[in-house]
């Protein structure tokens, strides 16, 4: 039980940098660069597939189950 909610608190930190970063890098938009770019772009920086990662994580943790666990 604690492992789950250890990995899903990763994967929510993970997804929470990722999300800034793709954030951040929205200026690319106002330097000139077009949309495909931009996708272009942030598909290749590691940090921005740390959302990836942690969507993954979280999706994970919440899916497999454990067998002390209490069902209501």
């Amino acid at each position: 039980m604690l492992l789950k909610i250890f990995i899903f608190l990763i994967g929510f930190g993970l997804t929470t940098i990722g999300s800034v970063y793709i954030i951040s890098y929205l200026n690319l938009m106002s330097l000139g660069y077009n949309f495909l770019d931009y996708v272009n772009f942030i598909i290749r920086r590691i940090e921005c597939l740390n959302a990836l990662i942690g969507i993954f994580l979280m999706i994970i943790s919440i899916i497999i189950g454990g067998k002390d666990e209490l069902y209501l």
